[in-house]
């Protein structure tokens, strides 16, 4: 998961891009189904063959157990509720697109399943899977999920029903928090470094998870908000899936440092008596990856790269564009490496057993990302824009008829504007788009040259009524920019994206348009993100991730004449830095205690990085006994004054 911070809490890091500031769940405020949107479900029914059972077969071969119940956090909130999506099952609801309700009814199949012997896998207590292989002495877990309650869980409902084998080894297949950030949950630190346990994962694994969007994790966690549909009700007219699983847990995120690093493109290692074969591919699905084979079991692990669907090559929380072609050469390279493997699982959705039926999978999902790059760039380079382009393209027959490269968590239309950005960047090249008005300003100057904003509601609602949603939107969205407090166009384009959200085949895109609906009618969050879940995972965090992050969160006017110099001291690990402003931007070096420095701050790492997880503040704590200032204490509150406090509820589709 590829693929999760005020100024100074920025680093709320890779937790951020996933964990959204939680909100009140509350049911749609209206079931409105258009004739225009039963038309396009009744469309969406004839894609594919719904009723195929094959996809159902798999996604229930080898159960042991149902989880009943749910899964608590240590303050009482609810991080799982095993029965929140009971609701779906039977025929798709008219608020679902039926193709995603096939979806969602495979990832309900939630529980502790026998894949092949000797492996078994945990579906539906997150987002992720955790896998199990069986070594000589323990467990061998294959990622930890998001938190530590839920992987705590289900390592307790597996040994329940296996036996209670000890862990004898870990592997984080990647550097996205629901396949590491439950890894306190499996095993502690203590226990990990008492018994010696093998910690595996790929190269840069710890670099890239500990920073993973620290300089934009306050915009992204509040982004994720809408991708995942956090704050929905779970029902037909809210949540319903997410593509690659159903929901991701908000409790406590950790991680563990590794102990080997594949650092190979063909890496064999042997954990607790079974034999892997390692493959690294990163710069993919996400910055740090691998992929493996056990020979001796004829499976195949294929992380995330492989996934029931359609993955986003740029997320709509946001991320850097991941690269498509590199994507495909890795799949490429899996179905050369795959050797006489029979079942595949990945650590999302359900497995594929059968040769031949492995090898289609990773030949259709090996062309879904070559052939999205390779049409980008041939229209590109025929001179259509990004919107141009995502009109235009269309999947081959042999492509779409298969519903593991349908778009349920990526989306053809805007994987191809990923390509775009990747190679040519935001801008499409039209002039008028170099330096446009700020998006309220062109919004009043629009709704003035139609008439108003009463002609502009006017004309969406004749729009809305004849089942032309996505111009009801942008006149909308106009109005509601242009003047935030009107009721009657907040309403309407509550409405249409409601149907647009019912709509669609992508969660994402469901989740995003009816998270839309919910902020039009109640408003932005209250509370931004709860950053204290995420102090065992900053403390792997290197200092100077979080001096980049204190950086880009100086605010630039009021830092303009400012000269000031600090000395940070940290006195537990023995490190040094000196922080100075400068032309407005704020500087940062290892090195001794400068002389000349306004005040010199001498803590200790935890009490730093509560600070800089906002869980604790520098004026709160300035005259604690686990803070000494040497110098001027104005001056360090000063220069601490200087950074933005972003409480990660600002507004999206309203200013």
């Amino acid at each position: 998961m590829r693929g999760r911070p005020s100024a100074l809490a920025l680093a709320t890091l890779a937790a951020a891009s996933f964990l959204a500031g939680c909100g009140n769940r509350v049911e749609p405020a209206t079931a409105e189904v258009t004739p225009t949107t039963l038309n396009a479900q009744a469309e969406a029914a004839k894609a594919f063959d719904l009723g195929d059972p094959r996809d159902f077969d798999n996604a229930q071969r080898g159960l042991v157990a149902r989880p009943t119940g749910r899964v608590v956090g240590v303050d009482g909130r609810v991080l799982v509720d095993f029965e929140a999506f009971r609701f779906v099952e039977g025929p798709a609801p008219p608020t679902v697109n039926p193709s995603l309700w096939r979806q969602a009814k495979l990832n309900a199949q939630v529980g502790l399943f026998k894949v092949a012997d000797g492996i078994h896998q945990l579906r539906g207590f997150d987002l992720a899977n955790m896998t199990l292989i069986e070594g000589k002495t323990g467990w061998i877990v294959i990622d930890t999920l998001t938190s530590a309650e839920t992987a705590a869980a289900a390592l307790a409902f597996a040994r329940q029903h296996l036996g209670n084998r000890p862990v004898s080894a870990i592997v984080f297949t990647h550097s996205h928090i629901d396949h590491f950030g439950g890894a306190h949950g499996v095993l502690t630190p203590q226990q990990a470094s008492e018994r010696s346990v093998p910690v595996v994962a790929p190269e840069g694994f710890i670099e890239e998870s500990t920073s993973e969007n620290v300089l934009v994790g306050i915009a992204m966690g509040r982004r994720s908000a809408y991708q995942f549909g956090k704050d929905l009700e779970r029902s037909a007219g809210g949540l319903v899936d997410n593509g690659i699983g159903k929901e991701l847990a908000y409790g406590r995120f950790g991680i563990l440092p590794p102990t080997l690093l594949i650092t190979k493109d063909r890496q064999e290692v042997t954990l607790d008596g079974v034999h892997f074969v390692f493959h690294n591919v990163p710069g993919a699905e996400a910055p740090a990856e691998l992929v493996f084979t056990i020979p001796e079991l004829k499976a195949m692990g294929g992380a995330e790269i492989l996934s029931q669907t359609i993955h986003n090559l740029l997320p709509v929380r946001g991320a850097q564009v991941r690269d498509a072609l590199r994507w495909a050469s890795y799949l490429q390279q899996t179905l050369d490496e795959m050797g006489d493997s029979e079942v595949y699982f990945g650590q999302h959705n359900w497995p594929v057993w059968g040769r031949e039926q492995i090898v289609g999978f990773l030949t259709r999902q090996r062309d879904i990302y070559k052939y999205t790059h390779d049409q980008t760039v041939r229209l590109i380079n025929a001179g259509l824009t990004p919107g141009e382009i995502a009109e235009t393209i269309q999947l081959p027959k042999s492509l779409r008829e298969h519903p593991a490269v349908r778009g349920y968590y990526g989306d053809l239309r805007h994987n191809v504007k990923a390509v775009y950005q990747f190679y040519m960047g935001a801008y499409d090249g039209n002039p008028a788009h170099l330096n446009p008005l700020p998006p309220q300003e062109s919004a009043k100057r629009y709704v003035a040259l139609i008439g108003g904003a009463n002609k502009c509601v006017a004309a969406a609602q004749s729009a809305f009524d004849k089942g032309d949603y996505r111009w009801a939107a942008e006149l909308l969205n106009h109005v509601v920019f242009a003047d935030s407090g009107h009721a009657a166009a907040k309403a309407l384009l509550a409405r249409s994206y409601e149907q647009m959200g019912y709509m669609s085949e992508a969660s994402t895109w469901r989740n995003s348009y009816l998270t839309a609906a919910r902020e039009l009618r109640l408003g932005p969050p209250k509370t931004g993100i709860d950053r204290s879940g995420a102090i065992e995972l900053l403390a792997q965090t290197p200092v100077e991730r979080f001096l980049e992050a204190l950086a880009a969160g100086l605010d630039g006017q009021a830092a303009e004449g400012k000269q000031w110099k600090i000395n940070l001291v940290l006195s537990d690990t023995k490190q040094s830095f000196v922080l100075w402003i400068e032309n407005a931007v704020l500087h940062f070096k290892a090195s001794s205690p400068a002389t000349d420095a306004n005040a010199t701050l001498t803590l200790t790492q935890p009490i730093l990085i509560k600070t800089l997880a906002g869980t604790a503040g520098v004026r709160d704590t300035l005259l604690s006994d686990d803070l000494q200032v040497d110098g001027s204490a104005l001056d360090l509150v000063r220069f601490f004054s200087l950074f933005d406090k972003a409480s990660g509820t600002f507004p999206i589709v309203t200013r």
